[in-house]
């Protein structure tokens, strides 16, 4: 998929993957479903779910490093400071030709336009949380957060998934 096409796909995800509550029974949830995704891949991930600034879930699983920790950490700092999927900032960026330190000032050691991060939404509330991963390719990353989110909110994945 070409650059802007993502960047379009990428926004309607962003908009379409809201839920209708969240909770720590939720998160819990959703955490437990990105681990059977990554499982069933043969994926090891690092997994974080963030809700109001406390880390509710996380996991790593067989085959990761603390680097994925680190990883996860700079991705959810982005999502949280720009309420915006980590994947999405970087397509726009990348499309810019743009870093997060020349736009915003923002240190590499902090922050990660990299996919896998992606904004907790509820509906009529606005963003309340993150939830982040970390161990595959970026677009990977993305993608098995997407699929685990999409199963949340009960949106067809093959309507708005990258190609």
């Amino acid at each position: 998929m070409d650059l802007a096409t993502d960047i379009q796909r990428i926004a309607e995800q962003e908009q379409r993957l809201q839920l209708s509550r969240m909770n720590l029974d939720v998160a819990w949830q959703l955490g437990v479903r990105l681990r059977e995704i990554a499982a069933s891949r043969s994926t090891p991930l690092t997994i974080e779910i963030r809700l109001a600034g406390e880390t509710v879930f996380f996991s790593s699983m067989p085959g990761t490093a603390p680097a994925n920790t680190d990883w996860a950490r700079r991705k959810r700092n982005t999502v949280e400071l720009m309420h915006r999927s980590s994947y999405g900032v970087g397509r726009s960026l990348e499309r810019d030709g743009r870093t997060l330190q020349d736009t915003m000032g923002l240190a590499h050691r902090d922050y990660s336009s990299h996919g896998g991060s992606f904004p907790l939404r509820v509906r009529d509330v606005g963003v309340v949380g993150v939830v982040t991963v970390s161990g595959a390719p970026q677009r990977e990353d993305h993608h098995i957060v997407v699929m685990a989110l999409a199963e949340l909110c009960e949106v067809r994945l093959a309507e708005i998934e990258l190609d």
